[in-house]
């Protein structure tokens, strides 16, 4: 398995603005990108929207939603549209949202439609669980196991606790560059397992690496106190 290029820096802030500065060149550059979502990518996208506010060269893409509601707090299309996408001037030549409100299976085989033809990714941005998961992806779940299928439901296994649909490994893994933000001293110990530890379904970010291009890692000095 691929190393990781990983970049520390001193706080949350310098993190996001990193990452913010990646989503921009890709931006700029065109191509397809795949979001995530949670609280630490928040700060990212709105310094990406204030540093290039037209997106209409890329195709947007989410790695996982919750099945609720695109209005409700919880869903990962909602936090992306206030932290990026109302702040743009030039929305993104196609937003590819999950349909969390289809439910967990006739959402995954939506969004597996709508992939159809879709090659390598440019960019997949993913955050990192305190319990190792990404996307929702959680420890030693089947959903780990499902190599046939771009994107399947999944039970949550971790908060909140609604079901969910995730990208499968495959496709998430299916890109020319996956950068993990990870920020947090509650992150150090999922940190170290997933970056530098062996492979292992009981830390599923260590099984998230590009196979197509290079990984990366963009960490605080609290989330990489374990490396």
């Amino acid at each position: 398995m691929n190393q990781v290029d990983i970049t520390v820096v001193e706080d949350a802030p310098e993190a996001a603005r990193i990452v913010a500065e990646r989503l921009v060149e890709q931006a700029r550059a065109g191509g397809h990108v795949v979001l995530t979502g949670g609280s630490t990518p928040r700060l990212a996208y709105e310094l990406a929207a204030d540093l290039e506010p037209d997106w209409s060269r890329v195709e947007v893409w989410w790695g996982d939603e919750r099945c609720v509601s695109p209005e409700d707090e919880r869903s990962n299309y909602r936090l992306t549209k206030e932290a990026l996408l109302n702040r743009l001037e030039q929305q993104p030549l196609q937003t590819h949202r999950m349909r969390g409100e289809l439910g967990p299976e006739a959402g995954a085989k939506e969004y597996e439609d709508e992939l159809d033809g879709v090659g390598v990714f440019d960019v997949v941005l993913v955050g990192l669980g305190p319990d190792g998961h990404v996307a929702s992806l959680f420890p030693n779940l089947p959903a780990l196991e499902i190599a046939d299928r771009d994107a399947v439901g999944s039970a949550a296994g971790y908060e909140p606790f609604v079901d969910r649909i995730t990208l499968t490994f495959p496709r998430l893994c299916s890109t020319s560059e996956l950068v993990f933000l990870v920020t947090g001293e509650n992150k150090a110990d999922a940190v170290a397992r997933a970056l530098v530890g062996e492979p292992s379904p009981e830390t599923p970010g260590s099984l998230a690496r590009a196979t197509e291009g290079t990984t990366r890692a963009v960490l605080d000095r609290a989330a990489a106190a374990k490396l």
